[in-house]
């Protein structure tokens, strides 16, 4: 692995860094490189469609489109133009046009609507009202990102997004109006105008329900529910690497299942699930950027690990929830844009004295402030107080927090809200050009698991639903031309890589050890994350965080192999934690590289903002790896 870091927002500059040892992942920063270049320019002026040569076929000769599903005798594989991974708005958004040209299979970790889009409340934000505009808009999204931010990227989204919005209202989604007949545009922290279109605090859910039932009503796209990606498949052709697919388990029947593709889309949400208290739904385990890690791709910006400030705290609720929860409960960023307040315990209001914005500042400043103010009093939560608005108001507003608090005896039109900081967003991912595009040729990603330079080193409320439609149609016009200029035979391809083996010769006896002890490793992980590598960081507690992690991650590959496991075996809990611990990892590396406080990076040794420091973090690929987490399972094919 080397690090990079880059400079400004249209040219980068990097400086290398070396892979991690076995007990120790920490990159060793050496002399600065003069090479610059383009944050898009490094991927998409580099990717030329190649193929070995004993697969080229003339043009004339090539079919236009597979089949929409064929299958092997045994049935383990599958083949298709388009394997999309992950199906929130991203990779269903991008389902839907790429259909038009192939045949396209979308492969979901659980049920189609689990994904983060589907907890989105806020909205998405996009220039829509006549009095703001696209400057104004990326002027924000640029302060918000501490100047880290790409501006070509954020030009692009900003000046794209309306349109996206307009599609997604052709395609049917109903977003709240306004008395005049006009959207009703909201306003949310580090936005300088009203420009978030919601669907009252269930926006992501809205938009969820317009994509999947336009999904089951095209013929050209199979969806595969509960398969679990475990590694793509590569191969290496020169210095280029190509995806072919991806491997998958079937979780409700615990087979292997290949996908061999010719294009794959990432769009497999974040990593929030690293640490103890996060948004994320369970399955955003890192799946995504872990697999394009140990296949090869680019990964940046890794520390910018973004936590929502109002995440509802279940234990000031006057009747605490009888279990715990598998994701925190959100508290929309909109309640503070529609005049929400934060207390303390004591009733007296904070955020005045840590911003002149107060409760509009953006996110990483707010949670900031609530982390000072829990640890100076020693308290559990703070409070977000929106009472003062009208019964009415509130509950046309943000009806699902309305229900879900009254669940446990709190009605929010009458009494404050208790409200804790949790992990909520991935601003880092694998690196993407203009595009979608990656380093590794037929591997495109949007959404979450994307590093696309719009968010910098924190992210503008509401721009993420924005990035991902902006992006996964980005990545339409590219992927096809691919799948028409590749031309695959599948049946060889197919053979190239031994498949993964579910671990059932273990006995039940074994697999159930197995599964209480890896359980236990991923709280000892997740609470290392939280201690060490949280909203306020330093070097002493991230060198804490490097060591523990190594150890830990040993000690659990020693157990798995001590009770007979074997790398190339694969099971769900197994492969989410390989996966945990490769990404808890990335970020721990990226942190110790930033000697600087930016955005959602804020670490005590280096509390200001340095200028000179002011690059993205590049991560790139390592032939150095020494742990089950960093490998691939399967041996990499030479063409």
């Amino acid at each position: 692995m080397a690090t990079s870091i880059a400079s400004g927002s249209a040219h980068l500059q990097f400086r290398e860094t070396r892979c991690w040892r076995q007990t120790s992942f920490s990159p060793v920063v050496s002399q600065r490189c003069s090479n610059k270049f383009s944050w898009s320019y490094g991927l998409s002026n580099n990717l030329k469609i190649k193929k070995c040569h004993h697969h080229q076929i003339p043009e004339t000769q090539r079919p236009f489109q597979t089949v929409v599903t064929s299958y092997m005798k045994n049935e383990s594989t599958k083949y298709f133009d388009f394997a999309v991974i992950g199906s929130g708005v991203a990779g269903l958004r991008y389902a839907l046009e790429v259909a038009k040209h192939g045949s396209v299979a979308v492969i979901t970790k659980a049920e189609p609507h689990e994904s983060n889009t589907n907890y989105a409340q806020g909205g998405v934000s996009a220039v829509l009202c006549p009095s703001d505009s696209v400057e104004s808009h990326m002027q924000d999204t640029i302060v918000a990102g501490a100047y880290l931010c790409d501006e070509e990227t954020v030009r692009v989204v900003c000046t794209e997004g309306p349109e996206r919005i307009r599609e997604l209202i052709a395609m049917g989604a109903s977003f709240d109006h306004g008395e005049d007949g006009n959207l009703h545009l909201a306003r949310e922290g580090g936005h300088s105008h009203h420009r978030i279109v919601h669907a009252a605090d269930m926006t992501g859910k809205e938009i969820e329900r317009a994509l999947l039932k336009a999904i089951e009503n095209d013929p050209n796209i199979s969806v595969f529910k509960h398969h679990f990606a475990i590694d793509l498949l590569t191969s290496q052709d020169g210095l280029d690497m190509i995806c072919h697919g991806v491997d998958t388990i079937n979780t409700e029947t615990q087979k292997v299942v290949r996908f061999i593709s010719k294009v794959t889309l990432l769009a497999s949400g974040g990593a929030g699930h690293i640490y103890p208290s996060t948004t994320n739904p369970p399955v955003a385990t890192g799946d995504g950027i872990a697999m394009a890690h140990r296949a090869q791709a680019v990964i940046s910006n890794m520390e910018f690990v973004q936590f929502h400030p109002t995440a509802l705290a279940d234990e000031g609720l006057p009747i605490p929830p009888t279990k715990s929860r598998d994701n925190s409960f959100l508290i929309t960023e909109a309640v503070r844009g529609d005049g929400g307040i934060l207390y303390n315990l004591d009733m007296e209001r904070f955020m005045p004295m840590y911003d002149e914005r107060a409760e509009l500042a953006p996110r990483d400043v707010v949670a900031r402030s609530i982390d000072d103010q829990l640890k100076k009093r020693n308290d559990k939560y703070v409070l977000l107080d929106i009472s003062h608005r009208s019964r009415d108001q509130i509950l046309s507003h943000f009806p699902n927090i309305a229900a879900e608090c009254l669940k446990y005896g709190l009605d929010i039109t009458r009494h404050p809200i208790p409200v804790v900081p949790a992990a909520h967003y991935m601003c880092g991912g694998v690196k993407a050009g203009l595009q979608g595009e990656t380093n590794v040729l037929g591997l495109y990603v949007a959404g979450e698991v994307a590093c696309t330079g719009l968010h910098g080193a924190n992210r503008l409320a509401s721009n993420s639903l924005l990035e991902a439609l902006v992006f996964a149609q980005r990545a339409v016009n590219p992927s096809i031309q691919h799948m028409k200029e590749s031309y695959t035979d599948h049946q060889t391809v197919s053979r190239w890589w031994d498949p993964p083996v579910v671990p059932m010769q273990l006995g039940s006896t074994i697999l159930t050890k197995i599964l209480k002890r890896t359980k236990q490793v991923r709280n000892e992980l997740q609470s290392i994350m939280w201690a060490y590598v949280g909203i306020v960081r330093s070097t002493t507690w991230l060198k804490t965080a490097e060591r523990r992690i190594g150890e830990l991650e040993l000690e659990w590959e020693a157990y798995l192999f001590q009770q007979g496991w074997e790398p190339t075996m694969v099971g769900l809990e197994a492969c989410e934690m390989r996966n945990l611990f490769c990404c808890a990892k990335l970020v721990v590396s990226s942190a110790l590289t930033r000697h600087e406080s930016r955005g959602l990076h804020y670490t005590i040794d280096f509390p200001h903002v340095d200028e000179e420091s002011r690059l993205p973090t590049i991560i790139f690929p390592c032939s150095m790896n020494t742990t089950w987490s960093s490998r691939q399972l399967h041996k990499q094919q030479i063409c």
